[in-house]
Parts: structure tokens; sequence; C-alpha cells
């Protein structure tokens, strides 16, 4: 299966208090969690990852996807074009406070390749990361890490999505903390 990102200008941001059909993104890895009160599955996508984080019938996913990606707009929270730096936090049904913050760097070639490099190179303290094939026009394809953060009322998580055609790099950070 061909593994190719979208452009980066082409991403969105969202959170839905509801989950979302599977069958609507192509996963590459995935992961489930179970700790304490609460259950997350975490799905590596073509372009970023899709969380599901559930507890007591409250359930919040966060998506980074393609802004073109056909995902409903019931329960929507949160919809944001990818781009620049962002962060806030929501307090959701008197139970949870989510708080994420998304950033976007666009750096030369020359810095993109020398992180590129490095990222596949040295061993990370990542629990999931997933190689992307080559665009073609670029001899590397795009990298995925996942970094987890596991507590019994809290959960995290670091994602960062490198994007070689546009030497572009997008971090996200989320947690999940039970009041």
């Amino acid at each position: 299966m061909l593994s190719v990102r979208p452009k980066v200008a082409e991403l969105a941001f969202q959170v839905f208090g509801r989950s979302l059909h599977p069958e609507l993104f192509v996963t590459f890895q995935s992961r489930d969690i179970s700790r304490g009160d609460y259950r997350v599955k975490i799905d590596l996508t073509s372009a970023g990852h899709v969380l599901t984080w559930t507890h007591q019938g409250i359930i919040l996913t966060e998506v980074a996807a393609s802004a073109h990606h056909p995902l409903p707009q019931k329960r929507r929270l949160i919809s944001q074009r990818l781009h620049g730096k962002r962060s806030d936090n929501i307090e959701y049904r008197s139970l949870v406070r989510y708080s994420y913050d998304f950033e976007l760097d666009t750096v030369s070639p020359d810095v993109f390749w020398m992180l590129q490099e490095k990222l596949t190179v040295e061993p990370g303290n990542y629990d999931l990361i997933q190689r992307f094939d080559s665009s073609g026009r670029i001899a590397l394809g795009a990298l995925s890490f996942i970094h987890l953060d596991v507590r019994n009322k809290t959960f995290c998580m670091q994602a960062m999505h490198t994007f070689p055609d546009d030497h572009a790099i997008v971090r996200t950070n989320c947690s999940f903390a039970l009041i």
C-alpha cells in the first residue's frame, strides 16, 4: 500500500465529542491503551493521527488530517487549519479537561534534511513510529513519531509528523485530565 502524505497546506486539526468511523482513514499503525477509568486508541494515518479517548461514556476524538478529508460536522468541538502555532483547553462535561497545542514549522531544506536524517538514524523514546514511502520527488519519505505518557488520571500524547515535499514539521501535544 502506498503511504504518501498530502501537502502540509491541506492539514486541519479537529476535535469531536464522539467517535469517528475507522473506515474514514487509512491507518498504518494502531495502539490501544486502558488505564484506570479511561481507554485510548491511537491510529497513525496517512496525514497524521486519530486519537480517541473514552471515559464513562464520554468520547473525545482528536484528528490531524487533510482539511479535504470528509469528516462529519456533528459534535465537532474544534476545527482549525494546521498552520502557525495554537494552544487551548476545554472542560468537557465537567469531567475532563482537554488541552492541546500544535505548531507547524517550515524550515530550510538543509535544516529539514538534517532533522529527518537524525530522526531516522537515532532511536528515540517513541511508542509509535511510521516511515512513509517517498513521494517520488524526494528520496526520503515522511516520518511520524508518537510518544505517550499514561497515568491513572492523566493521558498525554506528543506527536511529530514530517512533510518532506514542503520541508515542514507538525508537532502536536495533547492531554486529558480527569477532574
